[in-house]
């Protein structure tokens, strides 16, 4: 989070001192503009063209509008990182409450951003027709924060950005004929082995390199959408190709309906 608002904040600061600089450059020829004025002289043609060689007016009316909109837009992105940490950041409830997974899972995109751009595109598929689903929505959003990343880190050991090659993460949710939602989160990543199919919920499970996994993120996952939501969390992966996770949530507190279609 810290990368994602000292980056846009760095080249508004940089605007900000180019457009005081400009500013003093243009001073200086109004300053001159006003003298002459005042003494009731005109200035010569070719002053004048001095002046504004002196000020590069020129080169200040290109920039100047340039460096207005970028810093208006550097200030739009730390605004929607604020806004999506305040969304991100529910406090801890005792009792579900009724949530917009669309707005959850683009909150978590905006605050997962520095560990997937660089690696992934990001495509979204959200169910407009999704009603709100009763949950915890702070673990929730951990569990999509979980898996986001984690989808950054796969496509990370297959793809070479510095080359400009990336992946991608593709965010999706559903209304389900049977009356649950279900949210997916795919990726073009290294994949899951069979070998490692039945260990990826254990507790302290993790194929990452020392220092850069704790084994606990789905094992979090699975406590969470389990046994705190009563639903369902699994994944189809192919090893080398990527891997699909797939909640399904009741939409309603104890109301998640056993008769469900196999994941296609």
């Amino acid at each position: 989070i810290a990368h994602e608002i000292n980056t846009p904040t760095q080249y508004v600061s940089d605007n900000a001192r180019f457009l005081r600089d400009a500013f003093l450059d243009i001073t200086k020829m109004l300053e001159e503009l006003r003298r002459s004025t005042a003494e009731g002289a005109p200035l010569p043609a070719s002053e004048l063209r001095r002046m504004l060689e002196e000020a590069d007016a020129d080169y200040l009316l290109e920039e100047i509008p340039r460096a207005l909109d970028q810093s208006l837009d550097g200030l739009g992105r730390v605004t929607r990182i604020v806004h999506a940490m305040k969304a991100f950041s529910h406090p801890s409830l005792e009792e579900k409450v009724p949530a917009d997974l669309n707005q959850a899972l683009e909150t978590t995109l905006i605050v997962a951003s520095n560990e997937w751009k660089y690696v992934a595109e990001v495509t979204t598929a959200l169910d407009p027709e999704l009603p709100p689903v009763a949950c915890f929505p702070g673990d929730l959003n951990q569990v999509f924060l979980n898996l986001i990343v984690n989808a950054a880190h796969a496509i990370a050991e297959v793809v070479t950005p510095d080359a400009g090659a990336k992946g991608r993460i593709t965010v999706s949710t559903a209304l389900l004929p049977d009356g649950n939602a279900e949210i997916r989160i795919a990726d073009t990543g290294c994949g899951i082995t069979d070998e490692n199919r039945f260990k990826v919920f254990d507790p302290f499970f993790t194929t990452k390199g020392i220092g850069k996994g704790t084994g606990q993120g789905l094992a979090i996952a699975y406590n969470i959408i389990v046994k705190k939501h009563g639903g369902t969390i699994d994944f189809k992966s192919t090893p080398g190709q990527g891997t699909s996770f797939f909640i399904r949530l009741p939409i309603a507190n104890g109301a998640f309906s056993s008769d469900r279609a196999p994941v296609p």
